[in-house]
């Protein structure tokens, strides 16, 4: 090992860097820091994907989605098969609402209540949001009774005294000139 090599071996250490190990102290190495931030940004993206992936459902929750798919299309779509079939056939459509007219009375509450609960629940719910924003609306309005009596009263200049009225510049002026 020469000489120079061994100078240089005491100042930039041997095998390691020290000017730049020194230099680290004080400004961050921006490649580990690219490093260290790619790193992270991989981990949040692993930890995302594990938490919003879809479980494996089973046969029974399919099943039982595509049953609670289902009403209100048949509803809409049978009652428009309603209107068609009378329109085809008014006697075999004439016959089935015969048949319908023997249905008892408490069977049609029956069935009113499960369509009510069934459609009513989200109706429900809007009217309940709908009924709070009126509350809070019409907690409002003694604030704005009040300021439109204010904005009234100075419009009109009432409840002011005719001090108040008088131009200042225009006095000094009407004083000036006699």
């Amino acid at each position: 090992m020469g000489f120079l090599e061994r100078i240089f071996g005491l100042v930039f250490g041997s095998g390691r860097n020290m000017v730049v190990e020194t230099a680290e102290v004080f400004r961050e190495n921006a490649e580990a820091a690219g490093k260290r931030g790619a790193d992270l940004q991989q981990a949040a993206l692993a930890q995302y994907g594990t938490e919003f992936a879809q479980p494996q459902r089973g046969m029974f929750d399919r099943l039982m989605d595509a049953l609670n798919r289902l009403p209100r299309p048949a509803l809409a779509l049978g009652t428009l098969g309603l209107f068609i079939s009378a329109m085809v056939d008014p006697l075999w459509f004439g016959a089935r609402m015969q048949g319908l007219a023997l249905v008892p009375e408490p069977l049609w509450w029956l069935l009113g209540a499960i369509v009510s609960f069934y459609f009513g629940a989200r109706h429900q719910q809007k009217d309940q949001e709908f009924q709070r924003s009126v509350a809070q609306t019409m907690a409002r309005v003694p604030r704005v009774l009040e300021n439109t009596k204010a904005l009234q009263a100075l419009k009109s200049g009432a409840g002011q005294s005719e001090e108040a009225n008088e131009n200042a510049a225009l006095s000094e002026w009407r004083n000036s000139r006699s």
